[in-house]
């Protein structure tokens, strides 16, 4: 009795299988394998969730040791043929890069922004919004102008539910724009955030619809009863080491990146 080839295995199969082992294997394993793995590692449907974030830290790494390059990206965004769900931008992504993702990406549902980018393209990212109406999850790092990303999440799009503002400075005007423009939203991590009491309370009153708001080892406010009353509708706030005041250096270098991953798993 013979045993099946691997290179036998039906390609609807074998797509299956390849598009749930990451962009290293796609890039470095599966298309020595033998030719069918090569075709099916071409396919579209291998490309849908890309994290060049695992590239920057990954065996590739050596090979970008001067960065990703803007082409690089590109081709691999061309792999998707518009299919790409997920992306997980690299640190040194171009803003040619980013305006291309999102030209070729119409069907993105989950952005994720380092504070770095958001930082230096802080201008560009509110007008490429419009153009991803599928989004629905968006981490946005350290964005000094989160107000006008979230008007334009809220016009554009409309199944936008969940929202990572790591480390970032939730101020009143940004407090006013959450419950303003995403008054409906799920999910909300702002841990490590400052935030002060009147900002949080703001969004516990009106964002009714959280299910889970990770508001830990925040500084600008501690919580009580008060607070735990105001979020008895939210299933999962998670308030722990919140302070008043700074106390401690909260800022890690690279303890956000294994977080966000927790977090993209809810």
């Amino acid at each position: 009795m013979s045993v099946p080839k691997w290179e036998d295995l039906n390609m609807d199969c074998l797509v299956n299988v390849l598009r749930r082992v990451g962009i290293e294997s796609l890039l470095l394993g599966a298309p020595f394998v033998c030719q069918s793995w090569y075709k099916a590692s071409l396919h579209p449907s291998c490309w849908q969730i890309i994290n060049f974030q695992k590239i920057e830290s990954g065996p590739l790494s050596w090979y970008f040791y001067d960065g990703i390059t803007t082409e690089f990206i590109k081709s691999i965004i061309n792999r998707s043929r518009g299919n790409a769900t997920a992306v997980w931008l690299p640190d040194d992504c171009t803003e040619e890069a980013l305006r291309y993702i999102a030209d070729e990406c119409p069907a993105l549902k989950a952005l994720i922004l380092s504070g770095n980018l958001c930082y230096r393209y802080f201008p560009v990212i509110p007008e490429l919004i419009s153009k991803w109406k599928n989004l629905e999850q968006l981490r946005l790092g350290h964005l000094s102008n989160m107000e006008r990303v979230f008007e334009e999440i809220n016009c554009h799009c409309k199944n936008f539910y969940w929202l990572c503002a790591f480390g970032a400075n939730i101020e009143r005007d940004t407090a006013s724009a959450i419950v303003t423009f995403l008054p409906n939203i799920k999910y909300l991590y702002m841990r490590k955030a400052n935030i002060d009491r009147e900002s949080l309370e703001m969004i516990l009153q009106v964002c009714k619809e959280l299910v889970l708001l990770d508001a830990r080892d925040c500084v600008g406010y501690e919580c009580d009863d008060q607070l735990l009353k105001l979020a008895s509708h939210i299933s999962n706030f998670q308030h722990e080491g919140s302070t008043l005041f700074d106390y401690e250096d909260y800022w890690g270098p690279n303890e956000h990146d294994s977080i966000y991953d927790d977090y993209l798993s809810d």
